[in-house]
């Protein structure tokens, strides 16, 4: 980590003053809170902006915290959300419709939308600060003693934001979101002893890596495959897989040390990445601004790639929210697509375990909020799973708002005995849920034309059988063609069931367009769950 000066360590310590307060302040949502609470959602994707680029219609996702709107179901609860573009009337129409047994005009009075009426690509939260009356009637807004402010990530941005406006922030202060990197995720896996695969540290060239990856061949002489990581990259798409086949008379003890150099150095070149717009050369110019890892690729003929999240409290605690198993996809399967809850009954229990292992550590170090930890998954036969750790994310993922809109739509407990949820009917409850259902034929579609199709076919989530498909990212449809769903059911097949009439409905409605719909995105999420 960088030495701070003394204006930047000041500005920490006044910052970590700020979030004390906190304790005081933020209601956790496994109890319905009566009392008076004013939550500012700022959704800044406040990462490496070529990096967040790589997703198309990233621009949109600022959208994916919206179901922080159904936290209005306290009605004495208000929330202030901010947006770079102003969000279309019937996407909040849609999300307030949700809320059970609250008026409709009742959560609408109690809800500020905000723009900053900004496209570029830059963080949200810079947006707010370069616009003083935007900040100031953000300010007014809020009753402070009885703010909090949440948010996707937490950068200096959004840490900047937070003293500007005397809001403390709910996530891990920005100093510490090194514990959130490749690199320093490795480190917490090493000192909370959860298994991991073996290695390198933070390299910043291509000699470096070059030297790197040859140590980790040596050290693991029967390796075939090698992942390089960009230290910051997001959601898989910083990834790229070395092969060391073809050079595999150069493996230890064969080939010297100095022609295993010569080799990775021009291999590295070959490299198969994951973003299908990256290239060597591209990769090459990221290197020294956010650093690499290469790390040994984990094989397996039955592999899966399961997470757990979890929640470090003001108070220090750590609590196991949930566990998915992801679905991935691209070149080599290493870009998340989505994911189905709860995790496989075979291991979801040990995932838990090695989560609290993980959170205890992050709390150690000071952290807050949102952690979440993934993994590779490898069947062994007779029912053993061998579990390594990958990466952290201390910050809301793609797990986050399917969890929490089952959560506050239902008002049930996860149950850390079983890994089930339950609905306050007792009823367990499962979901699929993708932020990248995309197809070229669904674009051109408004998001009033969804809702017609929604309402039409009875696609929506249903408040009485506690089942149904809600929908998110609706702004990414007319250009994109993409939209996120998360369908929920009573059981893993109702819910693949559910997510299946979805696309097939969808697809039987633009099926009259007079566009070519046979070059589908790459990363098209599957139509069908029933291998899952």
């Amino acid at each position: 980590m960088a030495t701070l000066n003394i204006s930047e360590l000041e500005q920490v310590e006044k910052f970590r003053h700020l979030q004390l307060t906190l304790r005081e302040r933020w209601k956790t949502s496994e109890i319905f809170d009566n009392s008076e609470a004013d939550i500012l959602i700022i959704p800044s994707l406040s990462l490496d902006q070529g990096e967040l680029q790589k997703i198309e219609g990233c621009e949109h996702y600022e959208e994916r915290l919206l179901f922080s709107l159904i936290r209005l179901r306290n009605p004495r609860t208000r929330l202030i959300y901010v947006t770079s573009v102003p969000l279309h009337p019937s996407i909040i129409d849609y999300y307030l419709q949700l809320l059970p047994g609250i008026p409709f005009s009742h959560a609408r009075n109690r809800l500020l939308l905000l723009s900053t009426y900004d496209s570029s690509f830059k963080p949200l939260s810079q947006k707010i600060l370069e616009r003083p009356r935007l900040l100031e009637r953000i300010q007014k807004s809020l009753r402070l003693d009885k703010s909090f402010m949440i948010c996707y990530n937490s950068s200096h941005w959004e840490g900047e934001l937070s003293l500007k406006l005397g809001v403390p922030l709910y996530a891990a202060a920005p100093d510490l979101q090194i514990w959130g990197t490749k690199s320093g995720s490795r480190e917490i896996f090493k000192e909370s002893g959860v298994p991991h695969p073996d290695g390198s540290e933070k390299v910043w060239n291509h000699t470096d890596l070059t030297e790197a990856t040859v140590d980790l061949w040596e050290r693991q002489p029967t390796l075939k495959r090698v992942v390089v990581k960009l230290n910051e990259g997001i959601s898989g798409e910083g990834n790229a897989l070395l092969d060391l086949r073809p050079i595999e008379n150069l493996a230890p003890n064969t080939g010297t040390h100095a022609e295993r150099i010569a080799a990775i150095s021009d291999r590295l070149s070959t490299m198969r990445f994951q973003a299908k717009q990256e290239t060597w050369d591209s990769f090459l110019g990221k290197m020294p601004e956010l650093g690499t890892i290469a790390e040994a690729f984990v094989e397996g003929e039955i592999k899966r790639s399961p997470s757990v999240q979890g929640r470090i409290t003001p108070q220090g605690e750590v609590e196991i929210l949930s566990t998915h198993d992801q679905i991935l996809g691209g070149p080599d399967g290493q870009i998340y697509l989505g994911c189905s809850f709860p995790a496989d009954e075979r291991y979801r229990l040990q995932l838990q375990q090695l989560g609290l292992q993980v959170g205890k550590k992050l709390a150690d170090k000071g952290t807050l909020e949102r952690f979440g930890v993934d993994f590779i998954a490898v069947d062994k036969g007779n029912g053993d799973w061998d579990i390594q750790a990958i990466e952290i994310n201390l910050r809301k993922g793609g797990t986050t708002h399917p969890f929490m809109t089952l959560k506050l739509l239902t008002n049930g407990r996860y149950d850390l005995s079983t890994g089930l949820f339950y609905s306050q009917q007792g009823r367990p409850k499962y979901y699929i849920a993708t932020d990248n259902l995309q197809k070229e034929r669904y674009q051109g579609l408004l998001p009033n034309d969804l809702m017609d199709i929604i309402a039409h076919h009875r696609l929506h989530f249903d408040s009485g059988t506690e089942t149904g498909t809600v929908f998110h990212l609706m702004g990414c449809l007319s250009q994109f063609g993409k939209v996120g769903l998360t369908s929920i059911g009573d059981s893993p097949q109702q819910a693949r069931d559910i997510y299946n009439k979805v696309v097939k409905v969808l697809d039987e409605e633009t099926r009259n367009d007079n566009r070519d719909f046979s070059a589908f995105s790459d990363y098209s999420f599957p139509v069908v769950w029933d291998e899952l």
